[in-house]
């Protein structure tokens, strides 16, 4: 596990930052990376991301281009409804171990389909007919049945936004703990875990789980 306590690393909260700095050029349309042209160097010049972000693999959300990144910047697992399986925590643990990359940061979505589409077998008790959609819907549907049920008149773009943060926390939280190595890495303070939202209406990433205080502002 040699690479995580490489002093070059970027620290948790430095790679936050600059996250959510790439976030502010995206919006504000002032991208500042060239880096996303290819060039044959790049088969040479190896990998040395900053972050690791387990994203969603809605098609609306381009991690490097929300995060204004180019090329070799991040570590990007992209799975359905940002489920954590054994693939997904294994490539997390092979960039921690291999990049020494300090930073993990689970981001969900507004109006995730996922989401969407394990609410409505929670409420309709209907199953889905693939079992592949079923692991995935398996894996959410503890982290929100709990909010479903008692959810009472609450609007349904609330609940599938509270539903989508819900099963963002379980996730990250999921990773915290899953992993041997992973918790190690957490508990000496080597790695930071955060949860984090993109919105599909405002190009905005909020982040709201486990947010390093020293980039919380």
């Amino acid at each position: 596990m040699a690479s995580t306590s490489d002093p070059t690393s970027l620290a948790p909260g430095e790679a936050l930052a600059r996250l959510m700095a790439g976030n502010r050029r995206f919006l504000t349309g002032a991208n500042a990376h060239e880096n996303r042209t290819f060039r044959p160097e790049l088969a040479t010049e190896g990998q040395r991301p900053f972050a690791i972000v387990l994203g969603c693999s809605d098609s609306r959300t381009p991690v490097e281009i929300l995060f204004d990144e180019g090329f070799g910047a991040l570590f990007v697992v992209r799975i359905a409804g940002n489920v954590v399986a054994p693939s997904v925590v294994g490539s997390i643990e092979f960039a921690a171990a291999q990049f020494g990359t300090r930073l993990v940061v689970v981001l969900g979505h507004t109006r995730c389909g996922a989401i969407a589409a394990t609410l409505r077998e929670i409420e309709t008790g209907a199953g889905a007919d693939s079992k592949n959609l079923r692991s995935i819907i398996g894996r959410i549907a503890p982290h929100i049945e709990a909010l479903v049920r008692a959810a009472g008149p609450m609007p349904d773009d609330r609940l599938l936004r509270e539903s989508m943060r819900a099963n963002v926390r379980a996730s990250a939280d999921h990773l915290r703990h899953g992993s041997g190595m992973l918790e190690e890495l957490v508990l000496s303070g080597k790695v930071v875990v955060v949860g984090a939202e993109y919105e599909l209406e405002t190009g905005q990433v909020h982040f709201f789980d486990g947010t390093p205080l020293a980039a919380a502002g």
